[in-house]
């Protein structure tokens, strides 16, 4: 794809963020939208799958390990073919398989349940050394939120990971600087992330969440890493795309009621009428 064809998609699935959280009455949409471009570039240009066969030996491996963000992967696996897009309305319902953290169980394009901060990644580190024990080609992408890294559990899977020189890992932070209860800085700081993740003998490369041409040069340059795992610290915005959710921690963990529904909707649709128009010339 190219870029505004990665930019027209990030922006349906945002639309599938904001519907289904909607839908449901609850849900996480601050996260889910931070990383919606990291989302779209993932499932629509770099990884190695197929949506016809979810579980193909030779895949890319994905595990979200900030699993309370599942309405935006379910959005993007929806938007890649994994299952129907109009399924995205049955978020946390009774009797749906989409509940409000993903589940491998029964959901195709799944690769490992999560939920509990911290234990995404100890999963895909785990991952990542079966491809290397088993001469397999594959890699494995996890995504983590800063305020995840509060966590120690993360550190220790940072530290297998370092010391099995896992050049198949790439954990990506979605650097939004907010968490549950505020600024990451204020709750409990990660900071410098960069260095600790370097303390682990991780390449670090630092992106721009919400630039393609960013994202895309930086994951090119964690597969070409050798001998050790890589760490994108992928810079965003908490809420992007959404003017009023944009960089406010409230929106960590609620719904928009129907009137700010409808103000989003509409705000996504005029970043649709800005890129028809883009692509006009």
């Amino acid at each position: 794809m190219n870029n505004l064809e990665l930019k027209k998609t990030a922006n349906k699935i945002r639309k599938g963020i904001v519907s289904a959280v909607h839908s449901a009455k609850a849900g996480h949409p601050g996260g889910s939208l931070s990383a919606a471009d990291i989302f779209t570039y993932l499932y629509f240009e770099k990884m190695k799958i197929d949506p016809a066969n979810p579980r193909m030996e030779e895949r890319d491996r994905f595990v979200l390990s900030k699993g309370h963000t599942a309405p935006g992967l379910y959005a993007a696996l929806a938007y890649r073919g994994f299952f129907p897009v109009e399924d995205l309305a049955t978020l946390r319902r009774l009797g749906s398989y989409l509940q409000g953290h993903p589940c491998m169980n029964h959901i195709p394009g799944v690769d490992m349940s999560s939920g509990s901060l911290g234990q995404g990644i100890s999963a895909a580190a785990g991952m990542a050394l079966a491809g290397k024990m088993d001469g397999k080609g594959y890699r494995v992408y996890t995504l983590l939120g800063d305020g995840e890294l509060q966590e120690g559990q993360v550190w220790e899977a940072a530290m297998f990971a370092g010391h099995y020189k896992l050049d198949n890992l790439v954990v990506i932070v979605d650097n939004n600087g907010l968490q549950i209860d505020g600024p990451i800085e204020d709750v409990c700081s990660p900071y410098p992330i960069d260095k600790k993740f370097e303390a682990f003998q991780f390449h670090v490369i630092h992106a721009d969440a919400h630039d393609f041409d960013s994202l895309r040069e930086a994951f090119r340059e964690a597969e070409n890493t050798r001998e050790m795992p890589a760490a994108v610290i992928a810079h965003s915005i908490k809420g992007k795309g959404i003017s009023f959710m944009e960089g406010d921690a409230g929106w960590h963990g609620k719904a928009p009621d129907d009137m700010q529904y409808e103000t989003a909707m509409a705000e996504l649709e005029k970043i649709d009428e800005e890129l028809a128009r883009e692509e006009a010339g």
